[in-house]
C-alpha cells in the first residue's frame, strides 16, 4: 500500500466541476510531477464538501487547510509555498481565523452545528475508488447483515432506529420494509428514487457523486431484508457525474462480489440496474417512477394497492430515496440506539438540506433533526447578504410552504413543519429577504407545478392552472377582492381530490403565503401596490432630490419618458414609463427609486 505524507483533496462535485476543478486536479498532478513529489503527495478527486459558495474547494491534509475559490493559476503557489515549504497561502484560506489550524471540517463555523451521516464520506473519499469506501467501514454493514443477522433482525433494527423516509412523505422506513417482507411473491424489487426534481435541490445528487457505494450497500441490505434479488436506481439523466460514478461503483462492487451471486459467501444474490429519467417532476412520485422504469409513460397509479404489495412489474417493491438509503449502513454498524439518540422523539437522526436563495453560505448542510431554523439561516448559512432583512424560507420544494421570519425559532422536524403549513420534503431550503414578493413566490412555484403536471387527474391538470391564472392577474395589478377566497377554495379542493401526493401538495405555497402574508395579497389587489417593490406591473419610478441633472437617465430611457434640463431636476412621465429599470441601474447618484 502506498503511503503519502500529504493529500490534496479537490472537490469533484457538479458545482466545483463547473467552476474548473478538473483543471485544478490536472495542474496539481502536473506540478507535483515536475517537483518530484508525485510519490509523496496524492491528489484526490472527492465529492461535494458542502460549502458550494466557496468553490472550487481544495483541502490539504494533514493540516486540514481549507482553500476556497481556487483558480488554476493558484496551483503553482500552493505547491511551492504549502506543499514544499509548509506555509499556508493565506489569501486563499477560507475564514482564516477558523481554518488555519483546523484538522477537520467540524472546526469551521459552517460545519460546527452539522452532523454528517448521509454526507459522512462526501468530500472525504474518492467516490470512484471502492477501496477508499471500504477503508471507511464500507460494506461492513452488508457483511454483518448477511452473516450475523436474520432478515427480521435487520428490519427490526431499522424500525427501532426511527428512520423515516427522507424523500418527502416521512413514512417509517422499517415499517415499509416489513410490509414488503410479509408480502409473499417469487420476485421482489428494491428501488432507489434519485429523480430529485425540486427547484434548488441537489442533496441526492451530491450523495451519489460523493459516496455512491453507500447507496449500493444499503440497497443490497434492503434486498436481503425483504427477500429481493434485484434493485433499480432511477436517476435523472441531467446528473451526468452522478450517473457516471454509479456505473463505476456498480462494476467495482460486482468485481469484488459485493453485488451479484453468493455475496459474502452466502446464498444471497442481488444486483442493481440503472434507469435514466428524462427529468419529469412527476416521476419523483413513487408509482409514477415505477411506471417509468417499466417503460411506460410516467404517471401515478391509484393506491391501494401500495408498492409493498404490488409495485414494480406488479411485484412487492420498496422504494426509498438516496438520502434514506445513505443512512442504512451506519445504522447497522453503530446500532439503532446510536441513530435514535439524535433528533427528536418523532424525527430521529439528521436531515440534509440544499441551502440556497438569499443566503451567504449557499451549499449542502446536514443537521440533527430538531435544529432551530435560526441556527441554519444565521449560524450555518451565515445570514442574509447585503444586510437585508430575513423575510421567509421555503422548505419542501414546490410541495412545501413558506415559513415567515416570525417562526424562525421553529425546530426543523417532520411534525413541526407540517403544523406551520410547510413540510420537510426532500430537503430544499430557499431563503428569501425583504426584496422578495411572496405573492410572486407562490406564483413561481405554482407555475412550476402546472408545467410539470402529468395531466392524468382533473384537479391537478385544471385546478392548479386556474389558481395560476388568478395569481398572474394579481401580480399584474388586475386582481379582484374575490380572488383570495377563490384561491383558498380551489386549493382545498385540489388537496382533497388530486390523485397523487404531488397534486395534493401543489397548493401548499399558495396556502402558506395566504396564511402568513395575506397583507401582501391585499396590497396587490386593493392598493395595486407590491410591498416588496418586485412586481413590475405595480411599480412606479421616481426621481428624488438627489438628482443633479446629469441627463444620463434621459439619454438611456428607451421610450423618452424622462425629461429635464442639464443641471436641473428631472421627472418621469408615468404614462410613458415601461418600467424597464434602466434608469435605476445607470444612475450614479442613486437618485431614482422604485415603489
Amino acid at each position: 500500500m502506498d503511503l503519502f505524507r500529504a493529500h490534496v483533496l479537490v472537490c469533484g462535485g457538479t458545482g466545483c466541476t463547473s467552476s474548473g476543478s478538473a483543471e485544478l486536479i490536472r495542474r496539481f498532478e502536473e506540478q507535483l510531477e515536475l517537483n518530484g513529489l508525485e510519490k509523496e503527495i496524492k491528489v484526490v478527486r472527492t465529492g461535494c464538501f458542502g460549502l458550494c459558495e466557496a468553490g472550487p474547494v481544495v483541502i490539504v491534509y494533514p493540516e486540514g487547510t481549507f482553500y476556497s475559490r481556487v483558480k488554476p493559476d493558484d496551483v503553482n503557489e500552493i505547491v511551492a509555498e504549502h506543499l514544499i515549504k509548509g506555509r499556508q497561502v493565506q489569501r486563499l484560506v477560507y475564514s482564516a481565523e477558523k481554518s488555519q489550524v483546523a484538522t477537520s471540517l467540524n472546526q469551521m463555523q459552517f460545519y460546527e452545528k452539522q452532523k454528517r451521516i448521509a454526507l459522512r464520506n462526501c468530500g472525504v473519499i474518492d467516490p470512484e475508488n471502492i477501496d477508499e469506501y471500504i477503508a471507511f467501514d464500507g460494506y461492513q454493514a452488508l457483511g454483518k447483515a448477511l452473516t450475523e443477522m436474520s432478515r427480521e433482525e435487520v428490519i427490526d433494527t431499522v424500525k427501532k432506529s426511527g428512520l423515516r423516509g427522507r424523500g418527502g412523505g416521512g413514512f417509517p422506513t422499517g415499517l415499509k420494509w416489513e410490509f414488503a417482507f410479509k408480502s409473499a411473491a417469487d420476485q421482489k424489487f428494491v428501488c432507489c428514487n434519485a429523480d430529485e426534481g425540486d427547484p434548488g435541490a441537489f442533496m441526492d445528487r451530491s450523495v451519489l457523486e460523493g459516496d455512491p457505494h453507500a447507496v449500493l450497500e444499503a440497497m443490497a441490505i434492503a434486498g436481503y431484508a425483504i427477500g429481493a434479488s434485484e434493485g433499480w436506481i432511477y436517476v435523472r439523466a441531467e446528473y451526468p457525474i452522478a450517473v457516471k460514478r454509479l456505473y463505476i461503483a456498480i462494476e467495482q462492487a460486482r468485481e469484488y462480489n459485493l453485488l451479484g451471486k453468493g455475496i459474502f459467501g452466502t446464498d444471497f444474490n442481488f444486483d442493481i440496474n440503472i434507469r435514466l429519467g428524462a427529468g419529469a417532476f412527476v416521476c419523483g412520485e413513487e408509482t409514477a417512477l415505477m411506471t417509468s422504469i417499466e417503460g411506460k409513460r410516467g404517471e401515478p397509479r391509484p393506491r391501494p394497492p401500495f408498492p409493498a404489495v404490488k409495485g414494480l412489474f406488479e411485484s412487492p417493491t420498496i422504494l426509498n430515496n438516496v438520502e434514506t438509503f445513505a443512512n442504512i449502513p451506519q445504522i447497522l454498524i453503530n446500532g439503532w440506539e446510536w441513530f435514535a439518540s439524535m433528533g427528536t422523539e418523532r424525527s430521529k437522526g439528521t436531515k440534509v438540506f440544499a441551502l440556497g436563495g438569499k443566503i451567504n453560505n449557499t451549499g449542502l448542510v446536514e443537521i440533527p433533526m430538531g435544529t432551530p431554523l435560526r441556527d441554519i439561516i444565521f449560524d450555518i448559512g451565515g445570514g442574509i447578504p447585503g444586510g437585508k432583512a430575513f423575510k421567509a424560507v421555503q422548505t419542501g420544494g414546490p410541495s412545501g410552504g413558506c415559513i415567515p421570519s416570525s417562526l424562525i425559532d421553529t425546530p426543523i422536524e417532520y411534525d413541526s413543519l407540517i403544523a406551520i403549513g410547510s413540510m420537510m420534503g426532500s430537503g430544499g431550503m430557499i431563503v428569501m429577504d425583504e426584496d422578495n414578493c411572496m405573492v410572486d413566490i407562490a406564483r413561481f412555484f405554482l407555475d412550476f407545478t402546472v408545467d410539470e403536471s402529468c395531466g392524468k387527474c382533473v384537479p391537478c391538470r385544471i385546478g392548479t392552472r386556474r389558481m395560476l391564472e388568478i395569481l398572474e392577474r394579481i401580480v399584474d395589478g388586475k386582481g379582484e377582492e374575490e380572488d383570495i377566497p377563490k384561491l383558498e377554495s380551489l386549493a382545498k379542493t385540489i388537496k382533497a381530490t388530486a390523485l397523487c401526493g404531488l397534486g395534493q401538495t401543489a397548493p401548499n405555497p399558495v396556502l402558506s403565503t395566504l396564511r402568513y402574508f395575506r397583507d401582501e395579497y391585499e396590497a396587490h389587489i386593493k392598493e395595486k401596490r407590491c410591498p416588496a417593490g418586485h412586481c413590475q406591473a405595480l411599480l412606479q419610478y421616481f426621481i428624488t432630490d438627489k438628482c443633479v441633472g446629469c441627463t444620463k437617465c434621459a439619454r438611456i430611457c428607451p421610450v423618452g419618458a424622462i425629461t429635464g434640463k442639464v443641471k436641473e431636476h428631472h421627472v418621469i412621465d408615468q404614462a410613458k414609463c415601461i418600467k424597464c429599470g434602466q434608469c435605476v441601474e445607470n444612475c450614479r447618484f442613486n437618485a431614482i427609486i422604485k415603489k
